[in-house]
């Protein structure tokens, strides 16, 4: 069958006319995912097992769209980032668990929902880029030490209602406890040496910039920005910093994932269950680590040469359950805090 790009305008369209075709070969899939990187692993899929994969790519409202077709939802699996935008699928009731002995076996088990809502497929981790020329090494070594007063002005980030730093914050309620991660997220607030802005790569260019020496950041944007030839001058962002991997003689840098979850009442159901696990197999996590700079979940898959030159790292192994948990109460602290205002003291 032909494989298909449907815009998601044209798509919602269709649903107000028709109900979608479910052939026996075929799959039906939504995407957070850029276009790039999964059409390559979509059209092995389709080579190795010949189901074809109809897939809209979105940015924002999935569940929405999934709510709104009701009955005539055509989606049978969805592929996105941020544990959080599983979590929420999963709290609308929008996800059918998957018992997949491949799944359970490939994926740890604290990157996976525990009764098979939701999978990783990736693991990115969230941590500093910080100036070479003004962050000694050994200055900053954990996420407590972002609160210190010593780096008061230092500090650049996105917005805190982002679903990077919900997750990162969550990720401090779920180790230590909400008042603890109250008062560490005041202490960073007033360490930012602007308002939170930008993307993740704003940051990066304002250590650059010298607006600040410390960026939060996912890992795999330093990645991005060192390899951009179409935006050369993100080459020298990312020449300016350095790779810091936190808690490394603790808990380990808190990480995330992009995932994957299959549709409550999918009609191509066991189509559905195959993709999510030909993602796991070597081919497509070779795909995932040096198109995008990502950590595979499958073990024994080597990640793009300039990751492993930063070094191995250890990672946080908190279940993203427990995160996912208390991603209401971090995005409740970046209120209370103020800290999409900026610094206070």
């Amino acid at each position: 069958m032909r494989k298909i790009l449907i815009p998601l305008f044209a798509l919602a369209a269709s649903l107000a006319t028709t109900a979608p075709a479910h052939a026996a070969g075929e799959v039906n899939l939504y995407s957070y995912r850029q276009p790039f990187l999964i059409q390559p692993m979509l059209d092995e899929f389709t080579k190795q097992t010949g189901i074809a994969v109809n897939v809209v790519f979105a940015k924002k409202g999935m569940v929405e769209k999934i709510k709104a077709a009701g009955a005539n939802n055509p989606a049978d699996a969805v592929l996105t980032v941020d544990v959080g935008r599983l979590d929420a699928l999963h709290q609308a009731g929008l996800l059918e668990p998957v018992d997949s002995a491949i799944l359970d076996e490939t994926i740890p088990a604290h990157l996976r929902h525990p009764e098979g809502f939701w999978f990783g497929l990736t693991t990115r981790a969230r941590l500093a880029l910080v100036s070479r020329d003004r962050v000694k090494p050994g200055e900053l070594e954990t996420l407590a030490d972002l609160a210190d007063p010593r780096f008061r002005g230092r500090i650049c980030t996105r917005s805190g209602k982002h679903v990077y730093n919900v997750a990162l914050i969550a990720s401090v309620i779920a180790n230590e406890g909400e008042e603890t991660a109250e008062q560490w997220l005041g202490g960073v607030r007033d360490n930012l040496a602007r308002k939170p802005q930008g993307n993740d790569r704003a940051q990066a260019k304002g250590v650059y910039q010298g607006v600040c020496d410390i960026a939060i950041s996912n890992h795999y944007y330093m990645g991005k920005m060192a390899t951009n030839e179409k935006k050369p001058e993100q080459k020298e962002w990312a020449k300016s910093v350095r790779v810091q991997f936190l808690d490394q003689n603790g808990r380990g840098n808190h990480v995330n994932i992009s995932g994957a979850a299959v549709i409550k009442d999918a009609k191509n159901r066991a189509n559905a269950v195959a993709l999510l696990e030909f993602l796991t197999g070597d081919e497509a996590q070779n795909m995932y680590a040096t198109v995008n700079f990502e950590f595979p979940v499958r073990a024994g898959i080597r990640t793009h040469p300039l990751v492993e030159s930063w070094g191995a790292f250890k990672a946080d192994t908190l279940p993203l359950e427990d995160i996912a948990r208390d991603r209401g109460a971090a995005s409740k602290l970046v209120d209370k805090t103020g800290f999409d205002a900026g610094p206070q003291g």
